[in-house]
């Protein structure tokens, strides 16, 4: 029979597994930052977590405007768009949260943005180069997009803030008050923001592996750290 003390109990850790989880997401909206940083200015203007601005990019660029790439972004979109079906299909059944799947993928992910940065680091940084680590980073940013929704922690995609500018703005000016400027929203619109700062900041200082290798560090101890609260 439940108790009174074992529902507050449950109600506890249901709380607390939330608020983890939104800490989570936002390490992981972190990391968008960083790579999209380190994509836009070392990979010849690919973003590897946005796709909105690459499919931006992809039109300007394909009518030759100020000779903006369009390889690139053609197969950083394609990348994302593999990665992100290939995550939705080993989530499937998944229950909503964490779970092993989730760790499997997202260490998965993280290990293709460690070999962008390996593919950087080692080789002569060419077109080719730059491409194939925008291809591995698209691709592992797709898996984690699919990991955020299996999760559900709500305006948190980790991949893109426009839809949650959108209505945090439309939300503190129908109701101008501290709870609806500082909440999860603004929490994900900073995240991404001081991830893009930080990569852009490591990438001024350093060597362009330095970037992906800090992301893939971020995100494999986000993950390291869901895991071993999911098993207890």
């Amino acid at each position: 029979m439940t108790t009174v003390a074992d529902r507050r109990r449950s109600g506890r850790t249901r709380m607390e597994d939330a608020s983890l989880h939104l800490g989570l997401m936002m390490a992981l909206t972190f990391v968008t930052g960083i790579v999209d940083a380190g994509g836009y200015l070392g990979l010849d203007r690919v973003f590897v977590g946005n796709m909105t601005g690459n499919v931006v990019i992809l039109g300007m660029g394909a009518a030759g405007a100020d000779g903006l790439p369009v390889l690139g972004p053609v197969l950083a979109l394609v990348a994302f768009v593999v990665g992100a079906g290939a995550g939705g299909i080993a989530l499937r059944g998944h229950s909503s949260g964490w779970g092993t799947r989730v760790t499997l993928m997202l260490g998965l992910a993280y290990g293709l943005i460690a070999a962008g940065a390996a593919t950087v680091g080692v080789m002569a940084l060419t077109e080719r180069t730059q491409i194939s680590a925008a291809v591995m980073t698209a691709a592992a940013m797709g898996v984690q997009a699919a990991v955020a929704r299996k999760v559900g922690i709500a305006e948190m995609t980790t991949v893109v803030v426009t839809s949650t500018i959108t209505v945090w703005a439309i939300e503190f000016w129908s109701r101008p008050g501290w709870a609806t400027f500082a909440n999860r929203r603004l929490l994900a619109i900073a995240a991404i923001f001081v991830g893009a700062l930080l990569g852009a900041f490591l990438l001024a200082i350093g060597p362009l592996w330095v970037v992906f290798a800090v992301a893939a560090a971020v995100g494999w101890t986000a993950t390291a750290v869901g895991h071993l609260r999911s098993v207890r």
